[in-house]
């Protein structure tokens, strides 16, 4: 029986594992495959919920790497990408993958496609050509020119890595991973999640996620308080999430913990997958800059009031409201997506643009038959 090709993923948060969390399932059920994990970064920080913890209840293999973001800067995330770099190199020598998979703009996917191939080991890149805004933009096509294997959410993201110069036979256009578990798993129960949560599901309840912007950092506490007021004022009920670990994220906690003394806001540092989810499915609006407003909440029709230009420029499927980080705008915003009975009326007839919920099973089939050697490592660019 010949060797399992062995493929390392690298996960620094609770959203991108959760994302990815399908795709490795499909991998670890491959019997030409298996999968080990390298957590970092926020899923070693009690602060957010020491989240790696999820990942070994999965089953999974699990290498931690103690890169963390020490301070609430931009210094901090570059001294991260830089330590994550050194451990890397060193834990790679002793784990010896066959391939690396990175997912998205994040530090620890850049750090990682950059050990790949100084290394001469073969970087797979999910959602790669997406358009986003500030270091996050730069960031994600730098991983697209480090990798060796593209998979693309959509036609126009397979476009634009085409047009990077990279090979059309490297690009195979899969879906968004974080479609399979919408489409594909069980959610919790209504009885189990108002119970689990503390929600009255007869009435209407809002999902607060704000993540901060890196070309915006001294603004991130007033815009979490703009956010927070409107919160305030509408008085529903309120499932209020930590962002991430980036510069500024720890001045939008101080601010979110304020507000905790109001009975219908519920905070929470995480919040595993399957719960996210069922939550997606039951609110009645997301408010904030996640990602899961563009790429998930189109499958639940779940209406998302957008509050900056984090995610300017994304395909979108016409359940967004965009505003600005202003309470008068977010709380009419709020109003007009709970009752305008035109917009929701638009809004039973969106589509995902992201997929089908087959993508894990399309990346662990190709990464089974792509042939690792010269022709996939030197990569040369195409016009």
């Amino acid at each position: 029986m010949s060797r399992k090709r062995k493929i390392l993923y690298i996960s620094g948060t609770r959203a991108d594992y959760g994302l990815m969390r399908g795709v490795l399932v499909s991998i670890k059920r491959n019997p030409k495959l298996e999968v080990e994990i390298v957590a970092t970064g926020m899923h070693l920080m009690p602060e957010f919920g020491k989240t790696v913890n999820e990942i070994k209840k999965d089953g999974f293999k699990v290498h931690e790497l103690r890169a963390i973001y020490k301070k609430d800067d931009k210094e901090s995330m570059v001294s991260f990408i830089g330590r994550l770099i050194s451990l890397l190199v060193v834990k790679i020598k002793r784990i010896k993958p066959d391939l690396i998979l990175v997912m998205g703009d994040r530090g620890e996917a850049l750090a990682g496609a950059i050990v790949g191939s100084y290394l001469t080991i073969p970087v797979a890149h999910i959602h790669g050509g997406d358009v986003s805004s500030t270091i996050d933009e730069i960031a994600r096509h730098a991983i697209t020119k480090m990798s060796h294997i593209h998979f693309p959410a959509t036609k126009k993201s397979a476009g634009r890595i085409i047009k990077m110069g990279e090979e059309k036979r490297r690009v195979f256009k899969v879906g968004a991973p974080g479609l399979d578990d919408i489409l594909n798993e069980k959610l919790i129960s209504d009885s189990e999640l108002g119970k689990k949560y503390d929600l009255n599901l007869s009435k209407p309840f809002l999902i607060v996620l704000q993540h901060p912007l890196t070309a915006e950092i001294s603004k991130a506490a007033n815009q979490m308080k703009e956010i927070m007021e409107a919160v305030k004022e509408l008085g529903y009920q309120s499932i209020i999430i930590y962002p991430n670990a980036d510069a500024g994220g720890r001045q939008i906690t101080k601010v979110i913990e304020k507000y905790r003394k109001y009975p219908f806001v519920k905070i929470h540092k995480n919040i595993p997958r399957k719960d996210y989810l069922s939550l997606l499915n039951r609110a009645r609006v997301l408010v904030g800059n996640s990602s899961s407003g563009i790429i998930e909440a189109p499958s639940f029709k779940l209406p998302v009031v957008s509050t900056d230009s984090r995610q300017e420029g994304r395909e979108t499927a016409g359940n967004i409201i965009n505003v600005g980080c202003d309470k008068g705008e977010i709380k009419e915003a709020v109003k007009r997506a709970i009752f305008d009975k035109k917009f929701l009326k638009k809004l039973k007839k969106v589509k995902n643009p992201y997929g089908d919920g087959m993508t894990g099973k399309r990346i662990s089939n190709i990464l089974s038959k792509t042939e690792i050697n010269n022709k996939l490592l030197q990569k040369k660019i195409a016009y």
